[in-house]
């Protein structure tokens, strides 16, 4: 008995995610998808993330993050937000996306995923749809949606990952970072979910270390792997990053003139130039996630 009510709740609730993705039929040729991701835990991912959204909403750009970091998200703290609701509310049916969102500066508006809730990390068939659904209404008014994915080469992050249309891998110029940043790239080329990448060097002594260390994976990707490896920028060892963030504040608003935040500007003038031919648009990145995460 208690087997078929729980199948009959899933029923019911297929059914209302299914009208839901038919009432929501959108179209914005401009929406890109930006994953950023990591080989592991502790290299200023997230730091960049919520920087360089900043620096691309003051062009006048509608910026979206999205913290999928499952389970260990933290881009509110960051910016000295504190979310009434998060993520797993809306997965477990009880909020709409609309409703867990926050506004940060230049009106970024910000996904919170739920920091220490592990079952997040974890999303069932009908959790996941609630979650695909949500962001295909939320993407009608978004230019960028930026992804911050957890570490390393989960299912999530890997199907986050493969459905964007550009992905962003960071790293620090230590071996180790090094090492795990190669692996990343390694399973993305390995399943053929990219052609190409790009490297942020975070944490770089200057331009020359941030292209030694390009460089060495550029080397062996193109080597080993079917993948294409370039750098789309670097940011400086900067003791003001630091200090915005025992202030939970951007450094980029902060500390403007600073020189990660230089760093941070060229990077996001880069983004804006890079030419998205292949671009998904809205449809085709909810569709890509549903077949990866399905």
């Amino acid at each position: 008995m208690r087997d078929q009510a729980y199948n009959l709740r899933k029923l019911a609730s297929s059914k209302i995610i299914k009208k839901r993705a038919e009432k929501t039929n959108v179209t914005n040729s401009g929406f890109r998808v930006i994953a950023v991701t990591s080989g592991k835990g502790g290299v200023g991912k997230t730091n960049v993330v919520v920087n360089t959204a900043i620096s691309l909403a003051k062009t006048g750009k509608k910026v979206v993050i999205f913290d999928a970091d499952l389970g260990l998200a933290n881009i509110d703290v960051l910016m000295g937000l504190i979310p009434k609701h998060t993520l797993y509310e809306v997965v477990r049916g009880e909020k709409e996306l609309e409703e867990v969102v926050l506004t940060g500066p230049h009106d970024i508006r910000i996904i919170p995923g739920g920091s220490g809730i592990q079952e997040l990390a974890d999303l069932d068939y009908y959790q996941r749809e609630r979650l695909i659904t949500g962001l295909r209404s939320f993407a009608v008014d978004t230019d960028y949606l930026i992804i911050d994915t957890g570490a390393g080469i989960s299912r999530n992050v890997l199907s986050f990952v493969s459905a964007a249309d550009k992905v962003l891998v960071v790293l620090n110029p230590e071996p180790t970072a090094i090492t795990d940043a190669y692996g990343v790239i390694k399973i993305l080329s390995k399943y053929g979910l990219h052609q190409e990448v790009e490297l942020i060097i975070n944490r770089a002594s200057g331009a020359s270390e941030a292209d030694f260390t390009t460089e060495r994976i550029k080397k062996v990707a193109s080597e080993f792997l079917k993948i294409k490896v370039k750098q789309l920028g670097y940011i400086a060892e900067d003791p003001a990053v630091g200090k915005a963030v025992r202030k939970q504040q951007p450094f980029i608003t902060l500390y403007p003139h600073a020189k990660a935040s230089i760093n941070i500007e060229a990077i996001s003038q880069r983004l804006l130039g890079r030419n998205y031919v292949q671009a998904k648009g809205v449809d085709g990145f909810i569709n890509k996630l549903r077949r990866l995460f399905g």
